[in-house]
């Protein structure tokens, strides 16, 4: 069930199964004011509906027509239905130029309130607080409903599972759970009347799968994001005002990204073009040569900024795992995967001349290796997944360490074995899950070939010792829930996997 939706889910950018989810939800809300289960009319919807997509569209546009930059068509209809959703519905001409100010608020501030080219503040909440201290505008988060409910919750479990922040998840709803019911059990409501009414008035669950999960405005490790997730829950659920203001959950999140925009690394880097090798007939591993050296630990991601003619969905950044170890302060590399069908962003970094410059914006991920060195481990890799296992095996061998690793490493054919003769360098102890349709792939002495079928027998047969090993997995969304079902069937309970992060 798992790999299924991990497959399904892996198949969608962040960009469109967000704006796939607010599209239901719209239409959805559009359905409920037309058979009067809203209680706002379909003149209201429909009016708020236009002015907060215009509105953000319009802030958007004028904005990358002012600093004449490529303005992102899905990121502008995402945040115009979040403000959408949340601003006090209406059919007159001050509140719907209310909402039409929220909206241009939004647009405008992906540009204005930035930094690098990331945006610190989520833009929905911006626009809203923008309205709100105007005196022009408000958020009532009607989208909280009883009826709205159900695909709500879908939709935020379906966006935490698809960027792997469950964990911040959960700790935002402790957080923010256990403050509400405190105060509407201290009221006289029972533990389950309060959480009904929490669940179907506040808009806990909005906020934290649809704008919390944002990936340009969270700080790069898991143990910011968690205490990002608290700091939201905790201003949301205590309901204060500061003088006449009320810091609803606009201002919340918005507190929370800027503590977020603290903890991040706010220094980019700037790379120079130094040149590409093919690993394999569908994967490269680019070099850059940093201006300064880049501090990472191996296993960690570097986000790549690049303005391009023709960009997709999928915008002008993408994350890569880098591949060098950290010691190599003159050269930063990255692997990976290309094919026909691939992003503008891939096809323009291919392209790209030497000594042409791009800029490395962030540096984050916590996958990474115990830092107790007598843990045994056993690493799984599928594809070019195995570009993290490459710096920490070459930051192993830079730091003289010695390690008990094998490398489970799954592909599609013998030609998509990538660093093969690196690997055979460093001694990894390697077993090959490989088709044998084109013949028996020579390999090393110190790897071991096995079928293509990825079992647990297989697995067990091959690392007898599997059960004492943490394991680490890295690959595609399918992949890896291909790979958790294979270890835990082997009788492993507990799988640390990288955060599939393409969006």
């Amino acid at each position: 069930m798992t790999a299924a939706l991990d497959g399904l889910l892996g198949r969608m950018t962040m960009y469109r199964l967000t704006l796939g989810l607010l599209l239901l939800l719209t239409v959805e809300a559009l359905v409920l004011s037309l058979t009067g289960l809203l209680a706002y009319t379909p003149a209201e919807i429909g009016g708020t509906l236009v002015a907060a997509v215009g509105g953000t569209i319009i802030g958007t546009r004028l904005m990358a027509l002012i600093l004449r930059l490529r303005p992102h068509g899905d990121s502008s209809l995402i945040t115009g239905l979040i403000v959408f959703l949340i601003m006090f519905p209406s059919s007159t001409a001050a509140g719907l130029g209310g909402i039409l100010t929220a909206g241009v608020a939004a647009g405008a501030s992906k540009f204005l309130l930035a930094f690098r080219g990331r945006h610190i503040f989520n833009p929905a909440a911006t626009g809203a607080v923008v309205a709100t201290l105007l005196g022009v505008g408000a958020a009532a988060w009607w989208v909280a409903n009883a009826y709205m409910l159900p695909v709500v919750a879908v939709g935020a479990a379906l966006l935490l599972h698809r960027t792997r922040k469950v964990s911040m998840g959960a700790v935002f709803l402790v957080v923010a759970l256990g403050i509400l019911l405190v105060g509407l059990v201290q009221g006289g409501l029972t533990a389950g009347a309060g959480l009904q009414l929490v669940l179907t008035s506040y808009p806990v669950l909005f906020l934290l799968g649809f704008m919390m999960t944002e990936p340009l405005t969270l700080p790069p490790l898991r143990w910011q994001q968690w205490l990002f997730a608290a700091i939201v829950a905790a201003v949301f659920a205590l309901q204060v005002s500061v003088g006449p203001v009320f810091l609803g959950p606009e201002f919340a999140l918005v507190i929370g990204n800027a503590v977020a925009f603290l903890m991040g690394q706010r220094r980019g880097v700037r790379l120079s073009f130094a040149g590409s090798r093919q690993l394999t007939p569908t994967s490269t591993e680019l070099v850059f040569e940093p201006a300064r050296p880049v501090r990472f630990t191996a296993g960690q991601y570097m986000e790549l900024s690049m303005p391009h003619r023709g960009a997709d969905s999928r915008g002008s950044r993408r994350v890569f795992s880098i591949t060098s170890a950290p010691q190599q302060a003159d050269a930063v590399t990255f692997g990976l995967r290309t094919t026909a069908q691939g992003s503008s962003f891939k096809k323009a970094l291919l392209e790209l001349p030497k000594d042409a410059h791009i800029t490395g914006t962030l540096v984050g991920g916590d996958f990474r290796l115990p830092r107790d060195a007598s843990v045994p481990l056993l690493l799984a890799a599928g594809g070019i997944g195995v570009t993290p296992f490459i710096s920490q095996l070459r930051d192993i061998a830079a730091r003289g360490e010695d390690r008990d690793i094998v490398l489970v490493y799954v592909v599609r054919s013998a030609e998509e074995i990538a660093f093969r003769d690196e690997l055979a360098g460093l001694g990894t102890r390697v077993v090959l899950f490989v088709p044998a349709d084109d013949g028996v792939p020579a390999v090393p002495g110190t790897w071991a070939l096995t079928g293509s079928g990825l079992s647990s027998e297989e697995l067990l047969a091959a690392v007898p010792d599997l059960k004492r090993r943490r394991v680490l997995v890295s690959g595609s969304p399918a992949f890896i829930g291909d790979l958790r079902r294979v270890v835990r069937t082997a009788g492993v309970s507990r799988v640390r996997t990288d955060a599939f992060l393409g969006y």
